[in-house]
């Protein structure tokens, strides 16, 4: 099955707690704290790669994870690293974020995307010793990874794509052509989804021809295949109009032009050849009074039956010939290699809200990754928690927006009452 467009969730994993610990060995009476800091939890990547060709997997697996880190232990003993989760994904994907930005166009084997980073690891009380504070029993604890939904959508990436209405012979024309087995049968759209194949021409070199689902009219507004066709018809470097001689083929000729470029107007600059198929099935001066006539507006045209395999050597040279001079498709995100950029360190500036009477929120990306990494079972870590909130100017904050003692006080997950020497003065 050819899936395209699919929503997922990338979750990096979490980093590991700090340990808290002391040497406690023979013939050394002051060893010291010696918990070691737990491992930074394993980011998710999106990896570009040929050998895949759809986005299936992902509608069997919509959460991706990567591995948390280790906890640190004593010793001095630090807790290892989680493994990154690479997931890989056909050349020719868009990324975007939850908000509909575009992140990544990842058309180059080996690119490479960060979605969701790692959290940090927790450090041991090792880190916290000093001269005047030798035995702390502080320990942090990791952080949680990034969460993010994610929406990826395939635009197949081929030198040459062969457009034309249902039963035009595309899948014939590309079974002959190429190694590929599209299905061919004789009713309108037997190809319900892109066939890729690949061609090998005269001078030995080679090129991939993508044959799609047929166009019909008002495609371009999403009638019949519409957008899920159209969309793949961007990446190509070279059109085929691929016509049916005898039906109308001069009508059919202008329906495929008129619905490419009201869909993308850049489409009618892109270089282009008109095939004339099925000549077996009409006189040879009905093909070439057609052929003449199309050729008057400045079109190549090649005259074949893909089912006899007429005239496909002429076909496979103006191909060559028409793709060694056809421009590179640029690619929407110009990028060699990882797109994503580290965050910047998180503000310290916050906010006070009022949520309700007796409630207060305190909102801030520094505080919350500070609450996070407090083990709250361990009083010492939550004095430090308080000191740290209290230079950070939180406490009289609180006080200016009219809090009491014994109001709520909520900062990320986390709930405190509020209890403080300054308010009981001024009240």
């Amino acid at each position: 099955m050819f899936v395209d467009r699919v929503t997922f969730t990338a979750r990096g994993g979490r980093g590991g707690n700090g340990c808290v610990a002391f040497r406690r060995e023979k013939f050394i009476p002051r060893g010291g704290p010696s918990g070691g800091n737990g491992g930074n939890g394993g980011s998710v990547f999106l990896e570009a790669t040929p050998n895949r060709f759809t986005l299936i997997d992902f509608t069997y697996q919509p959460l991706y994870e990567a591995e948390a880190g280790k906890a640190g232990q004593g010793a001095d003993c630090h807790g290892a690293n989680g493994k990154d989760r690479i997931v890989t994904v056909p050349l020719g994907t868009l990324v975007s974020n939850s908000k509909g930005e575009l992140l990544a166009d990842l058309t180059k084997p080996g690119q490479r995307v960060l979605l969701a980073k790692g959290g940090l690891g927790g450090r041991g009380n090792s880190v916290f010793a000093s001269s005047v504070h030798q035995t702390p029993l502080i320990a942090e604890k990791g952080t949680k990874g990034e969460e993010e939904v994610f929406t990826l959508e395939l635009r197949l990436l081929a030198d040459i794509g062969v457009i034309g209405k249902p039963n035009a012979g595309k899948s014939t024309l590309l079974e002959a052509l190429s190694a590929a087995k599209p299905k061919v049968a004789d009713y309108p759209f037997t190809t319900l989804s892109p066939v890729l194949g690949v061609v090998r021409f005269p001078n030995g070199s080679d090129a991939i021809l993508a044959e799609v689902p047929g166009l019909i009219e008002g495609a371009h507004s999403g009638t019949g295949l519409g957008h899920d066709f159209l969309r793949h018809i961007l990446r190509t470097r070279v059109l085929v109009f691929l016509l049916d001689v005898s039906g109308d083929a001069l009508t059919d000729l202008e329906l495929l032009k008129g619905e490419l470029e009201l869909y993308e107007p850049n489409l009618a600059k892109r270089p282009s050849l008109v095939v004339l198929n099925k000549a077996d099935l009409v006189p040879q001066e009905i093909s070439q009074t057609i052929a003449s006539q199309i050729q008057q507006s400045g079109e190549q045209v090649v005259v074949v039956s893909a089912r006899e395999k007429n005239n496909l050597d002429a076909l496979m040279l103006t191909l060559q010939e028409t793709l060694a001079h056809a421009p590179a498709v640029e690619s929407l995100i110009s990028k060699k290699r990882a797109i994503y950029t580290l965050k910047a360190t998180a503000p310290r500036h916050f906010v006070v809200q009022k949520v309700k009477e007796g409630v207060y929120r305190v909102q801030g990306e520094y505080l919350q990754m500070l609450v996070e990494r407090t083990n709250m079972d361990n009083d010492f870590a939550v004095e430090r928690l308080q000191k740290q909130l209290d230079k950070l100017g939180v406490e009289k904050e609180l006080i200016k927006q009219g809090i009491r003692i014994g109001d709520t006080v909520q900062i990320g997950d986390a709930e405190f009452n509020f209890q403080s020497n300054e308010a009981d003065a001024e009240t």
